[in-house]
């Protein structure tokens, strides 16, 4: 009996491991790439009879490039979908604007990805490093809770200071919701 497509993301699911094999110098951290994940699923492919492909689409640009990542597994007639969400920090200093967006990109594919096959972020020093910077506990307001939270605003629901009690808000995001 032919497995269904739940039944073969399963088992990628269960079955799958990635080694954090790159090094972040600056951070002094191990994480995986999204090349590393995919490099992982290879021998599922063939054996489940799936692909995996990534998407990206940009879905706004004011205030700032916001790119969702959709990752797909399909056996040829279903597909399962996992997306993320991710802003391009046009003030990022050090970059050239084509490294911003590939910067982006790669993290928004990794970020589909893990939310595909369920890689656990809290293991991921990437996910949970500060970089050196005080964190939060209040979650970071973008992607599609800054569209949310724009429209809630917008229409009186919330005002700007009930959004800054639940997220913690970016100096540039805050002038965007003003």
């Amino acid at each position: 009996m032919s497995k269904t497509i739940n039944e073969k993301l399963a088992i990628v699911q269960t079955k799958f491991k990635s080694k954090k094999s790159r090094f972040n110098s600056f951070g002094k951290y191990n994480f995986r790439s999204a090349e590393d994940i995919l490099e992982a699923t290879k021998p599922y492919l063939l054996e489940l009879g799936v692909t995996v492909v990534i998407d990206e689409t940009l879905i706004a640009s004011d205030p700032f490039p916001i790119l969702k990542s959709t990752a797909t597994i399909s056996d040829g007639t279903n597909a399962i979908h996992a997306n993320a969400i991710v802003g391009i920090d046009l003030d990022q200093k050090g970059m050239q604007m084509p490294q911003k967006f590939g910067s982006a990109s790669s993290y928004g594919k990794k970020y589909a990805l893990g939310n595909l096959f369920l890689i656990d972020d809290t293991q991921d020093s990437d996910a949970s490093n500060s970089h050196g910077k005080t964190t939060s506990k209040k979650p970071v307001l973008s992607g599609e809770a800054l569209i949310k939270a724009k429209a809630a605003i917008k229409s009186g629901k919330f005002t700007v200071a009930d959004v800054q009690k639940k997220y913690d808000v970016s100096p540039a995001v805050l002038k965007t919701l003003k």
